[in-house]
């Protein structure tokens, strides 16, 4: 195989990689001096639970997230022209899905860089799979307005392209803004509306479950500092 871009998939939380990673996964990352992270630390970790043997010292790490300019990124490939195969880690699930890595994705594909996913969990299809919601037509819409006015306006159109097109509405957000989200949802949506919490996927805490909007007013969970998928379907 030419020099690839490998995008590898982290588990999404605590849990032995074996659980949730094909062996598969750790052959390329053996191979593998040179790596793009959103966090050196966690990925060093994370690398050290795939394979004990691994050098950590020998690797050479790049670091990816919001502050990483275009000029650093297209740094990131330099290996690549040198003869040497690259991996791209997420700080959990598939690399490039809701996360920084799909732009060094998008430049490795104008350039004409084989792009290689390699197959690991993915929070927002798992939680989708066990909703019972619509998984013919759907939408992953990333984050939702972090002020409450544009959220509950966010939510209200979520709805109504629910209820038109029949299409499933995933959309993430973070722990402790998990509980705000939840009330806003049940704030705006209709009571017959139903709604998929996904929590923990892959986790021994996971909970994933499906109920109208009702039924949650009736026993609001508590979300905080969990990891969550909401869906919003018929």
């Amino acid at each position: 195989m030419p020099e690839t871009l490998f995008l590898i998939p982290v588990t999404l939380g605590d849990i032995p990689v074996a659980r949730s990673l094909p062996p598969y996964n750790a052959e390329i990352i053996l191979s593998l001096r040179h790596f793009i992270v959103e966090n050196v630390r966690s990925a060093r970790r994370f690398l050290k639970q795939t394979d004990s043997t691994i050098d950590i010292d020998a690797l050479t790490f790049y670091t990816l997230n919001q502050h990483t300019t275009h000029e650093e990124l297209s740094g990131f490939l330099d290996p690549l022209r040198k003869g040497y195969s690259v991996g791209l880690l997420s700080e959990a699930g598939c690399p490039a899905v809701a996360d920084p890595g799909a732009d060094i994705v998008a430049l490795a594909q104008q350039k004409g860089i084989p792009v290689v996913p390699l197959i690991g969990p993915s929070s927002i299809l798992l939680a989708l799979m066990a909703s019972g919601l619509n998984g013919q037509n759907f939408a992953f819409l990333g984050y939702l307005p972090i002020d409450s006015v544009g959220r509950i306006k966010a939510i209200k159109q979520i709805e109504h392209r629910v209820q038109t097109s029949r299409q499933t509405q995933l959309f993430i957000e973070t722990p402790y803004r998990n509980q705000k989200m939840l009330q806003d949802i049940l704030n705006a949506c209709e009571a017959n509306t139903r709604l998929c919490i996904a929590a923990d996927v892959t986790l021994p805490t996971e909970e994933i479950r499906t109920r109208q909007i009702a039924e949650w007013r009736k026993n609001v969970p508590d979300l905080s500092k969990r990891l969550c998928v909401f869906g919003i379907g018929v």
